[in-house]
Order: C-alpha cells, then sequence, then structure tokens
C-alpha cells in the first residue's frame, strides 16, 4: 500500500513577496487576497493540495513586520506561533528585490525556533528578471546558508503569475512531509468561511488604486448574507450587507470618491469576485463606518476574531 503524506507548510517573506499568489496558485483557485499593498494579509489563511498519496495545507500567513498597533503585535504573534506548528517554511525571497536585513532577519527568526521545520528558499516572481540577474539571486540566497547556519531542502526558482514551476514547489513541499493521515476531505480547497472569503474580496477591491495610509486601517465586516426569498429556483440572487470599517473620516472621503464612484467601482469589483466563488448573481449593499483607532481598540479585535 502507498504511504499517505500530509502536513502544512506556510510561505513568509518580506511585504509583497508574492506569498498570497502562489498560495492561490498552488491550491488553483482564489483563497487569499493579493496586493501589492504591505500588511494585505491579515489572517492564517489554510489552502488545501489534494492528490491521490498526499494532501498539503498551505497555510498564508501575513508578513512580520515593526508593529505600531495593538492588530500588529497580535498578527506577528500569529506568525511566530504557525512558525512553530508547521513542518515546512516556503521562504520567499522575490527575484526582482536584492535580499535585505529584513530578509536576513526573518530567517534567522525562523532559525531561532526550538523545533525547526524543513526550509525551502522560493525565489518567486522569477518572470520579471533576467537568466544572469536569477542565477545571481539564486547564488546570493545559497550564501545565506553559512551566513544563518542554516539549511535549505531546496532553493526553488518560481513565478505564480505565469505557473512555472508552481508544481515542482508543489512536489517538493509534499515531499518534505511526513507519513499521516488526510486532515481535510477530498474536494476542499480552504477551511475558510464564506463570510471570510467574501469580506477579504471586497478589502481587495477596495485596496486597489488607494492611498498607502488605507490598509492599514480598513476592516470589512460581513453584517448579513442569505438568499432572497421568494425567487425562482434557476434565479437565486445572494444579498449581502457588508461594513467597511475606517478610522477616521478622511479614510471615508476616499473610500467613498468623489459623487460615490470610487465605492461604485468597488461594488462592481466586488460582486463579479463574489459571485464567482458562489455561483449565483450577488446583491452587496457596501456602508462606510468610521471607527477611531480600531486597531488599538483590545475589545474590537477581540470581536474580530484577532
Amino acid at each position: 500500500m502507498t504511504p499517505f503524506h500530509s502536513g502544512f507548510a506556510c510561505f513568509v517573506g518580506r511585504p509583497n513577496a508574492g506569498k498570497s499568489t502562489l498560495t492561490n496558485a498552488l491550491v488553483g483557485s482564489k483563497i487569499a487576497i493579493a496586493s501589492s499593498k504591505p500588511q494585505t494579509t491579515r489572517h492564517a489563511v489554510r489552502g488545501i493540495v489534494n492528490r491521490p498519496d498526499a494532501q498539503l495545507v498551505v497555510i498564508d500567513t501575513p508578513g512580520l513586520h515593526k508593529p505600531r498597533t495593538l492588530l500588529g503585535e497580535r498578527l506577528n504573534d500569529l506568525v511566530r506561533d504557525t512558525w512553530s506548528e508547521v513542518d515546512v517554511v516556503g521562504v520567499c525571497l522575490p527575484a526582482n528585490q536584492r535580499i535585505g536585513p529584513g530578509d536576513t532577519y526573518l530567517v534567522g527568526e525562523i532559525a531561532k525556533l526550538p523545533k525547526r521545520p524543513q526550509l525551502v528558499a522560493l525565489a518567486t516572481k522569477s518572470d520579471l528578471v533576467p537568466p544572469p540577474r536569477m542565477a545571481e539571486h539564486l547564488l546570493r540566497i545559497a550564501a545565506l546558508e553559512e551566513e544563518l547556519g542554516i539549511r535549505w531542502a531546496s532553493i526553488i526558482p518560481v513565478s505564480a503569475v505565469t505557473d512555472d514551476q508552481v508544481d515542482v514547489v508543489a512536489d517538493e513541499l509534499i515531499a518534505l512531509l511526513p507519513e499521516g493521515p488526510q486532515f481535510y476531505p477530498d474536494g476542499e480547497i480552504t477551511d475558510e468561511p464564506t463570510e471570510t472569503l467574501i469580506a477579504e474580496l471586497i478589502r481587495e477591491a477596495v485596496l486597489e488604486g488607494v492611498h498607502d495610509e488605507l490598509p492599514h486601517s480598513l476592516m470589512v465586516v460581513v453584517e448579513e448574507m442569505g438568499e432572497r426569498e421568494g425567487r425562482p429556483a434557476d434565479r437565486p440572487l445572494l444579498d449581502i450587507y457588508a461594513s467597511m470599517i475606517v478610522e477616521r473620516d478622511s479614510q471615508k472621503g476616499i473610500v467613498i470618491g468623489h459623487r460615490g464612484q470610487r465605492l461604485k467601482e468597488v461594488g462592481t469589483v466586488a460582486r463579479a469576485q463574489i459571485a464567482a466563488l458562489v455561483g449565483m448573481p450577488v446583491h452587496l449593499d457596501l456602508r462606510v463606518k468610521v471607527l477611531k483607532d480600531w486597531q488599538r481598540d483590545p475589545k474590537f479585535l477581540n470581536r474580530l476574531g484577532f
């Protein structure tokens, strides 16, 4: 009987290193929002890769960063807790950026763990650089072994955008998993509740094309959701009422835009993404609320699950 391998892997890296995009590419479906804005990921998103002889659970975590708020501190705690629970850590080192102090700090912190997971170096965004630059980047990654006292199980160039070597990453991560039981039923690709996925898709739509100050200050909460009653079976409609919470009136103005134009664009983009997720047309009612300094409010953070 062929042994079954199962276990957990997570991706780490500085903000905008390609962690969420790679998670989505491995799973084959959009379960984590991807944005050019730092600290986009707010919680550990689990994606499930199923194979006949293995099940890999990929955890996309927030980027480790210098916290400025209570939310930031709690996100960092979440990252460190995740590191200590996984079998493999994929360190995302984007090929279009030089390896810097932030990267070496990150890997050094993982190296200090009492139970150190296996380490795989991922030279992400390989489509953005020519071969000579990639060769230089791979040599620099290899040099980190001696500098930091670590050992890479493998070093893999990958582009999630062009789907180049994504299957190689999956093969390598699975090869490093221990033998074990299947954690999730066949066919499942995430354990994220639908409401959470919907809130994240709305947040992603808001984040595109806004100022740097907003991403940290924005939270989306689905207040109410359900199929509209009295609709014909062949014409269902999902009603969603969601609040976009910001910290200041000026940020509320950014989200709404001139004469509500920005809010309208957000609704259009988010509605299409949500309809694709739930498989039916969607009526989306979006409100913007101001909750001063919510990132520093322990009661509110507890209510949101942070």
